[in-house]
C-alpha cells in the first residue's frame, strides 16, 4: 500500500512569502533607516564605542531570542509583523555591537570600514555570489582578477608575469603562500605527509615580530612550530639583515632546508617595516623564497608620501595584502600575490572532476578554486571593486596619509606630556605608549604591568574609548591603531585626559588580584 504524499502546501506558501520581493523591499527600507540613524549617533559624545556586556549575559540574551522565535504553522507570512520583528532584531545587533565607526575607536587593526563598501557587500550576501569555478561566479571572478591586476601593478610587479588570489583573511593567505613555498622545496610532503623521508629538516626564518599565524602555518604544514627560527631585530624592531645572513649560513652548515624567509611590512607590535630590499638581496643571493606579510602595511604603496616604507615589496616571491585593513574594506578580503605566475598552482595539486570541465580547458585559468583552499568561496572583492570604481585609487592614498598623520600628531602629544611616554617613533598608524607617574614608577615592573592591564580593562568596559595593550620587552603598555580616518586631535586629547582621570581613581583601590586579559593583537 502506497503512503499518501504529505501535504506541503502550507510550507510552500511560507517559503514563497520569505522570498517575496515585497518583504525584501520593506525590510531594506527599514534597515536603511536604522543604519542611517546609527551612523549619526556615532558622532555623539554620549555614544559608547564598545557596548560592553559580560560574555555570559550576551550569550543568554542571544539564546533567549532564538527560543522566542515564533512557530509559523500555517497561512501566509504577515509582512508588517515580520518587518517589525526584523527591526527589533537589527536594532539589537546595532545596540549590542562594537562601534568601530566611532572616532574614539582606536584599537585593533580592524578599520571603520567605508559605509558604501558595506552596501556592495550586501549585494553579495542577498544574491549569494560565490566562486570556485568561473561558471559559478563569472562576474565575481572578473572583479577579483581585475583587482589582482591593478593592485599588483601598485605593488610594482611586472604586468603579465605575476598572479594572485583573494582569501578570507591574512592568516589563510600566509598559510597558502607558505604552502606554495613548501611544495616547491619539499614536494614529497604534499603526497606522503609526515612519512616523507626528507634529506634535511625544513625550517622557516621569520622576523621575531611576525604574526602568530606564521607559526600556526608551520604547524599545519608539517614543518613544525619548533622549526620556526626567529631572526633578531635591530633597535627599531626591524629584521636585522646581518643576523639573517648569519642564520642562513648556519642553516646551510647544519643541513637544514630553508622553506622561506618571512618579513613584515609592517609587524603588529609597533608597526615596524622590515628593510625589504636588503632582505631580498640575501634571498636572491641564496636562492630562497621571500614571503612578505604586508597585511597591514601593504596599502602604504598608494601614498607618495609613505610608499618608501614598502620599497622592495615587488621583489618578494609571495605577498599578503589585506584590503580589510588599510584599504578600509569590510572583513574579510585578503590578497595573496605571487611574483612568478607559475607559482599560483604550486599550493594545491589535485583535480575535482565534478568541478573543472575538461571540455573547456581555456577556462581553467579563471577557475580560482585551483589556487585556494576554499572551494565555495564568497565573492569578497565586490566592495573594493565598487569603491575603487566610484572614487579612484587616490582615496586609498588619502586614507593612509590621514591616519598616519593623525598618529604622528598623537606621538607629538605624548612627547609633550610629562605623564606619558611613547615607546617608539611610529612609522605608520600604530603607536605604543606608557602612562607614568612618580607613584606608578615606584612600583615593581609586575605591578606597573597589572596597573596598565586593569586601567585598559576599565576604559574599554566604560565605552569611552577602545584601545588595546601590548607588551614590549616585558613592559605592558597601551597600544593604539588609528583605524578611523574621522579620529582627530580632539579625541586623542580626550583619551589622554580620560586615562589620567581613570588612573587617579584606580590608584585609590589598586590592591585587587590580577585580572587576566586574553585580548589578542590584530
Amino acid at each position: 500500500m502506497t503512503k499518501a504524499a504529505p501535504d506541503l502546501s502550507a510550507a510552500r506558501s511560507r517559503i514563497q512569502a520569505i522570498y517575496s520581493p515585497e518583504l525584501l523591499e520593506t525590510a531594506s527600507q527599514t534597515l536603511s533607516e536604522l543604519l542611517t540613524n546609527h551612523a549619526r549617533s556615532l558622532q555623539l559624545e554620549t555614544t559608547n564605542v564598545l557596548n560592553w556586556a559580560h560574555p555570559a549575559d550576551n550569550f543568554k540574551a542571544a539564546l533567549q531570542q532564538l527560543n522566542q522565535a515564533p512557530g509559523k504553522n500555517a497561512g501566509e507570512l504577515d509582512i508588517p509583523q515580520t518587518v517589525a520583528a526584523f527591526r527589533q532584531l537589527a536594532q539589537t545587533m546595532l545596540d549590542r555591537g562594537h562601534n568601530l565607526q566611532n572616532p574614539r575607536y582606536i584599537g585593533h587593526q580592524v578599520p571603520a570600514s567605508l559605509p558604501l563598501a558595506g552596501l556592495f557587500e550586501a549585494i553579495v550576501s542577498v544574491t549569494n555570489q560565490v566562486m570556485a569555478v568561473y561558471e559559478m561566479g563569472p562576474w565575481a571572478t572578473a572583479v577579483e582578477l581585475a583587482l589582482i591586476e591593478s593592485l599588483g601593478r601598485e605593488i610594482g610587479f611586472t604586468p603579465g608575469t605575476f598572479a594572485g588570489l583573494v582569501t578570507h583573511g591574512g592568516s589563510l593567505a600566509n598559510l597558502t603562500g607558505l604552502l606554495a613555498a613548501r611544495n616547491l622545496k619539499c614536494p614529497e610532503l604534499w603526497s606522503q605527509g609526515p612519512q616523507a623521508k626528507l634529506d634535511a629538516a625544513p625550517v622557516i626564518l621569520v622576523s621575531s615580530d611576525a604574526h602568530y599565524s606564521v607559526t600556526r602555518s608551520a604547524g599545519i604544514l608539517g614543518i613544525g612550530a619548533d622549526n620556526i627560527i626567529k631572526v633578531p631585530l635591530d633597535e627599531r624592531r626591524k629584521m636585522n639583515p646581518a643576523a639573517l645572513q648569519q642564520l642562513i649560513l648556519t642553516c646551510q652548515a647544519e643541513n637544514k632546508t630553508i622553506i622561506a624567509v618571512v618579513a613584515c611590512a609592517c609587524a603588529t607590535p609597533i608597526g615596524a617595516f622590515d628593510p625589504l630590499n636588503e632582505i631580498a638581496d640575501l634571498c636572491e643571493q641564496h636562492d630562497l623564497w621571500l614571503h612578505v606579510d604586508a597585511a597591514h602595511g601593504g596599502p602604504t604603496c598608494f601614498s607618495k608620501q609613505h610608499q618608501h616604507l614598502t620599497a622592495g615589496l615587488h621583489r618578494a616571491d609571495s605577498v599578503v595584502f589585506d584590503a580589510h585593513k588599510m584599504m578600509f574594506m569590510p572583513a574579510l578580503s585578503a590578497f595573496l600575490f605571487y611574483k612568478n605566475k607559475a607559482h599560483q598552482f604550486s599550493a594545491f595539486q589535485q583535480q575535482a572532476a565534478y568541478l573543472f570541465d575538461p571540455s573547456a580547458p581555456e577556462i581553467a585559468e579563471y577557475d580560482i578554486g585551483l589556487r585556494t583552499i576554499e572551494c565555495t568561496k564568497r565573492a569578497n572583492s565586490y566592495a573594493l571593486w565598487g569603491i575603487w570604481s566610484l572614487f579612484g585609487k587616490n582615496l586609498f592614498a588619502d586614507l593612509v596619509d590621514i591616519t598616519f598623520s593623525t598618529t604622528r600628531t598623537f606621538y607629538e602629544m605624548l612627547q609633550q606630556a610629562s605623564d606619558f611616554a611613547p615607546l617608539h617613533e611610529p612609522e605608520c598608524n600604530i603607536v605604543v605608549f606608557l602612562y607614568q607617574s612618580d607613584w606608578l614608577n615606584a612600583l615593581s615592573r609586575e605591578q606597573q604591568n597589572l596597573f596598565h592591564f586593569k586601567l585598559r580593562r576599565q576604559l574599554i568596559e566604560s565605552g569611552e574609548f577602545y584601545i588595546v595593550h601590548s607588551v614590549i620587552n616585558e613592559q605592558a603598555a597601551f597600544r593604539i591603531t588609528v583605524m578611523n580616518p574621522l579620529t582627530t586631535e580632539v579625541q586623542l586629547n580626550q583619551l589622554l585626559n580620560t586615562i589620567r582621570h581613570r588612573a587617579e581613581e584606580l590608584q585609590k583601590t589598586f590592591d585587587a588580584p590580577p585580572l587576566v586579559d586574553h585580548c589578542e593583537q590584530t
